[in-house]
């Protein structure tokens, strides 16, 4: 069974027919069967021989197949246990794609890196992610600071153009500043939902993370920066330091005040407009003064 032959869309109806398959929403299982999007997904990737892969949410294995002639080795976590002797059939003669049955956010990957991918010194991470887990799936990834190349994922349109998103767009938020913290951003490509079964309501989109060897900024205390730019966002129409009177205390008004304009930041902008540099010499800022921690 080739890569081709999964992908399309006849061959998803067979191989769900066969195994009488039926589609969880609360997994948020939509099987990709565009070719051309499946090349576009795993060009992205950069992979070779030399590299590894990390799938998570293989479905039939559409994407694990494209995945698995590029890369060394292939891992792909899935948590729907009725998908597992589906993917042990597809991959029965590929000796190096590994199948794991488990929730990604439940896993130790630090543990699963160290078992799967000792031989290899750069792995990507490539999926179709579930919508509803993707920025805790993400925030996963990158907060455990794994040996990661870079991370291409299909996922919303919306939230795909957030990560993406630069100062002052209403698009910008805590969640850009995460992504792009640890990452730059490259969106690949709109993916209709055409190109699904079933067909979610709304686009997607492919979005290339590549890790940075450093973060964008440096900063003192990573949690309390991070804490510092949900404090900005925690009203977004509201000014950067109503928003921060309401960690520090509406008395702190005159003390916030003097410490926003010392740093050059005025402090009736609105946090949607700091770029991670500000964030992080705000965050620096606000760590030396006791009544912000």
């Amino acid at each position: 069974m080739n890569q081709l032959e999964v992908s399309t869309p006849q061959r998803t109806k067979e191989i769900i027919a066969k195994h009488k398959f039926s589609f969880k929403k609360s997994l948020g299982q939509n099987f990709l069967i565009d070719g051309h999007v499946l090349d576009q997904i795993v060009h992205a990737a950069n992979l070779s021989k030399d590299k590894g892969a990390l799938e998570i949410g293989p479905g039939i294995g559409a994407l694990t197949q494209a995945l698995a002639q590029q890369a060394g080795k292939v891992t792909a976590i899935e948590i729907d246990r009725r998908l597992i002797p589906i993917l042990a059939e597809v991959f029965e003669d590929q000796d190096h794609v590994n199948i794991v049955q488990g929730d990604v956010l439940d896993i130790n990957l630090r543990q699963l890196f160290t078992d799967q991918f000792s031989d290899y010194k750069k792995v990507s991470v490539v999926a179709n992610l579930p919508y509803y887990v993707t920025t805790p799936i993400l925030m996963k990834l990158l907060e455990e600071k794994l040996p990661l190349e870079n991370i291409v994922v299909m996922i919303q349109k919306e939230v795909a153009q957030r990560m993406s998103a630069k100062p002052g767009g209403k698009e910008y938020g805590s969640l850009s500043v995460a992504v792009q913290y640890y990452c730059t951003t490259e969106i690949v490509c709109i993916v209709p939902g055409t190109a699904f079964i079933p067909q979610p309501n709304v686009d997607s989109a492919v979005i290339k993370l590549t890790v940075r060897d450093e973060p964008a900024v440096k900063v003192e205390d990573e949690a309390f920066f991070f804490r510092v730019v949900q404090s900005a966002f925690v009203q977004r129409r509201k000014t950067l330091i109503n928003n921060l009177m309401m960690v520090a205390g509406k008395e702190k008004r005159p003390e916030l005040t003097a410490l926003l304009e010392s740093i050059h930041i005025d402090p009736i902008r609105r946090g949607e407009t700091l770029s991670l540099e500000e964030f992080a010499t705000l965050s620096i800022a606000l760590l030396a003064v006791d009544w912000f921690n």
